[in-house]
């Protein structure tokens, strides 16, 4: 083959490659308009084990409850075991099966031990929902270095641990999903909030190429979903409020709850709460800093944060 033959033969395969590409993006942006309108028969998780990190507590307690409700067998892993227990001790109640663990996520070898005892003891996990979290809630300047590492281990570093535990089997029996607790503030970052946001900046990408990962290597049974909520009723960010709450209310947990659920069971990419959130991350790409930094005092997000009480201390989701 000549050269010009070759470059000829290239061209033609790109020239194919680009309109097969655009012709599924379209595909893509059809199904997304379709879906607006007609919302996705939600799966059974009735035989599956759902492992929920900080279960404690606010969201991750609820969805503790919602998966045992619908016949899941649910590990419970939280570093606070009174309140863990008390999660159990609901999920019981209602007739549920549950697993109580006290696991400090932190810790790589601590999520590596536990995670072995979960297999031995109850089976592969086959649902994983990394929704514990804290938050500092200081200026960088009066931010303690064991306090940003402390937030990095958590909401960030945790992540990683608990994936590389679990996602193997779900690999191998092309069977799983990967749930990831980000935040709105993983889109757009808010003031005073530099080691939170930047922790979930970082669970935004690692859900993006994780899920470029799961893809590419041809498991189709295998999920992620990225989760990102506006300020929620929780305690976690207690004292904190908006120059406008009418304009981007504070959320209640149950609503919040019912939402991930819907998104995790209908095998959602990510979901964004409120819808609002979209705009806003799309707004942030198209806007000078200068403009958005109008934005931002507009919605009196800059003071956010000053009368922030959480529970004086760092607070777990």
């Amino acid at each position: 083959m000549s050269r010009f033959e070759e470059k000829w033969h290239n061209f033609v395969n790109m020239t194919c490659e680009i309109l097969q590409s655009l012709r599924n993006i379209c595909c893509a942006y059809v199904v997304a308009f379709f879906r607006i309108f007609v919302s996705p028969v939600e799966k059974k998780v009735d035989e599956d084990i759902v492992l929920i990190t900080g279960s404690g507590k606010g969201i991750g307690r609820k969805l503790s409850i919602e998966f045992a409700k619908r016949g899941s067998r649910v590990v419970l892993w939280d570093i606070d075991r009174a309140a863990n227990d008390k999660t159990a001790s609901i999920i019981r109640e209602l007739g549920g099966k549950c697993y109580p663990y006290v696991c400090d996520v932190s810790v790589r070898s601590e999520v590596y031990r536990v995670g072995e005892i979960v297999r031995r003891d109850v089976g592969d996990v086959s649902i994983l929902v990394n929704n514990a979290g804290v938050v500092a809630g200081k200026p960088l300047v009066d931010l303690p270095d064991e306090l940003i590492e402390q937030t990095f281990n958590v909401n960030l570093l945790a992540h990683f641990w608990t994936v590389k535990c679990f996602l193997p089997s779900m690999l191998h029996h092309n069977h799983g999903h990967i749930v990831n607790m980000a935040s709105s503030v993983g889109l757009i970052g808010t003031n005073k909030l530099t080691d939170y946001c930047a922790s979930k900046f970082g669970v935004v990408g690692f859900t993006e190429v994780l899920n470029y990962e799961i893809i590419f290597s041809g498991k189709d049974g295998v999920h992620t979903t990225l989760v990102c909520p506006s300020f929620t009723n929780t305690g976690m960010f207690e004292g904190c409020e908006m120059k406008y709450p009418s304009l981007l209310p504070p959320l209640e947990t149950e609503d919040v709850v019912q939402r991930i659920m819907h998104a995790i069971l209908t095998n959602q990419y990510q979901i964004c709460i409120p819808k609002l959130i979209y705009f806003c991350a799309i707004l942030k790409t198209l806007l000078p800093v200068d403009g958005m930094v109008e934005v931002i005092r507009l919605v009196g997000a800059e003071n956010f944060m000053n009368k922030f009480v959480g529970r004086n201390k760092v607070h777990k989701a």
